[in-house]
């Protein structure tokens, strides 16, 4: 990947922006720029200032990671440094990231750039990660991969009495060893009336004749996620839950039909809901119905009802749609898609279709 293209493209925009630096203070971001991976790290960009920092720690490995920018390992805050290069290479307006920066942190940098204005912005590193290139796209469809082989290798260690936790960590192990570094979040497992719930978390419940399944997983390769979530039956469902089950189905291929780059994230939102209102189940899609994915499991852009923005050509992000009864049990399909020049790709290749065991 190459980082200082990325780097370039941030300072490009400064003046669009209205400053001579951002200081990156957003761990994933400082990622996003450098390659950095350590868990202290932040980078002062301008149009001739490249300038990373860090701990002791990590003085040899970002060395390794970034041979082609200036580093800096401190003993102490960053601040100070940020504070000389501000002097030195006369920037008088500092931006910063408001969503990364604690009110504290923020007043005690103004306080020790005095001279500088600091200037609060958002989303300029996130704006560019929305899309992928084609290194990105694919870590993400490796991810992919471990998770659906691990969502394949569990279907046939369902038993009566076995928990959600134990099904839980079975999927986590089965994508380590399908090749992930990790699980992308804590696995969602929901047997019966608890697959109710958007975000169970799993518990003792164990698992009965009749009950739905509900399992939200997602491996890590290099820093790069994968999301799925499928609802299968452990026996023949209920005809209702199986009725869901059809209506959720359509709803998500309706807004994967729908998806055309420059979309907003409200159009196709609105694809797959006006399915599930007109089943007559949209009091029970409570939540959005999807978003980005890369090296955050939850990141822009965002598709939902208040969700104006647009959808790029290269983005990945969730189709998710799901619908949710009280005390009987939910259903959510869901999958990421490759936003493409002419509409978009599924990224994984497991079944859609409500499998019974």
């Amino acid at each position: 990947m190459d980082h200082r293209v990325r780097r370039r493209a941030v300072a490009a925009r400064l003046d669009e922006l209205g400053v001579d630096a951002l200081l990156v203070t957003s761990l994933v971001n400082t990622r996003y720029l450098t390659g950095f991976t350590g868990s202290n790290g932040q980078l002062l960009v301008s149009g001739d200032v490249e300038l990373f920092l860090t701990d002791g720690r990590y003085a040899m490995s970002s060395r390794r990671v970034m041979s082609d920018i200036e580093r800096v390992a401190t003993r102490g805050s960053y601040r100070p440094v940020v504070v000389d290069r501000c002097r030195a290479s006369r920037i008088a307006r500092l931006g910063i990231e408001a969503d990364a920066m604690t009110v504290a942190a923020r007043d005690a940098l103004a306080e020790a750039v005095d001279g500088s204005e600091i200037v609060p912005l958002r989303n300029v590193v996130e704006e560019l990660r929305r899309v992928k290139d084609d290194e990105e796209r694919e870590l993400i469809r490796r991810a992919q991969a471990a998770t659906d082989t691990a969502f394949a290798a569990i279907l046939d260690r369902f038993a009566v009495g076995v928990s959600e936790q134990w099904v839980a960590r079975e999927l986590d192990r089965l994508m380590i060893e399908a090749g992930a570094d990790a699980p992308s979040f804590e696995t969602i497992v929901a047997f019966g009336e608890n697959a109710a719930e958007p975000h169970h978390e799993p518990n003792h419940r164990t698992l009965e004749e009749g009950d739905v399944i509900k399992m939200d997983l997602g491996a890590l390769v290099e820093g790069y996620h994968a999301d799925m979530t499928r609802t299968i039956a452990f026996g023949q469902p209920t005809a209702e839950l199986r009725k869901i089950h059809d209506v959720v189905r359509q709803a998500q291929q309706a807004a994967i039909d729908a998806v055309r780059p420059g979309m907003s994230g409200i159009e196709v939102d609105a694809a797959a809901r006006s399915v599930v209102a007109e089943a007559g189940y949209g009091d029970g899609f409570v939540h959005g119905l999807g978003h980005g994915v890369g090296l955050e499991i939850h990141e822009g852009p965002w598709l939902g009802t208040t969700q104006d923005n647009v959808l790029p050509e290269g983005t990945v992000v969730t189709i998710e749609p799901g619908v949710y009864l009280d005390g009987i049990g939910g259903v959510r399909i869901e999958d990421m898609i490759e936003v493409t020049g002419d509409g978009c790709v599924v990224v994984g290749v497991s079944s859609r279709d409500m499998i019974e065991l």
